[in-house]
């Protein structure tokens, strides 16, 4: 589980001393809840990050263990370091915005064709509770072949959740490959 600790200073001078220790920005919210302005060693950020296997994992400050889903972060522009991140607490019940990853299945008839898979969208926004949310979204590629492209209409309907992205909106297509 990953164990963060409670910053009492937000200010800039605070912030990149911390940064500087090695340390990521993070803002714990929820519906509801206190906002929690929080600090997590980078190093086992992206360790926890990268082994999760569902979409909301486990963290523990200040003594309170939450489920916590990542909404939003910020890099470095040049670097591509981790500055900041966005958790907002995964509350059961509570019906909220969530981005699920887009998974293409099956081999598509236009590789043959000399085309190639493009997932123009890597996650779709989808409005649920996250009790019903997918881990991944998958869609099927078998039948398409080059100029074919899925919208956001196409995709198959899941029970209790709704897409919030326009229904004309393409999700993947079969690209002529250069």
């Amino acid at each position: 589980m990953l164990e963060g600790i409670v910053r009492e200073s937000t200010g800039k001078k605070s912030v990149k001393a911390l940064r500087r220790d090695g340390y990521l920005i993070a803002n714990i919210y929820g519906k509801g809840l206190e906002n929690i302005n929080a600090v997590f060693k980078e190093n086992e950020y992206i360790r926890a990050v990268r082994r999760k296997d569902t979409i909301a994992f486990p963290v523990k400050v200040d003594g309170k263990e939450m489920q916590v889903v990542v909404q939003a972060y910020e890099s470095h522009p040049v670097t591509g370091k981790l500055l900041h991140v966005d958790l907002m607490v995964a509350q059961p019940g509570v019906v909220t915005h969530y981005h699920v990853p887009v998974v293409p299945v099956g081999e598509a008839i236009g590789l043959k064709n000399k085309g190639m898979v493009n997932v123009s969208k890597s996650r779709l926004r989808v409005k649920a509770k996250i009790e019903d949310l997918p881990q991944k979204i998958e869609i099927d590629v078998t039948e398409m072949d080059v100029g074919d492209a899925k919208l956001i209409r196409d995709l198959p309907q899941i029970p209790n959740v709704t897409y919030t992205d326009a229904e004309r909106v393409a999700v993947l297509s079969v690209i002529k490959a250069k």
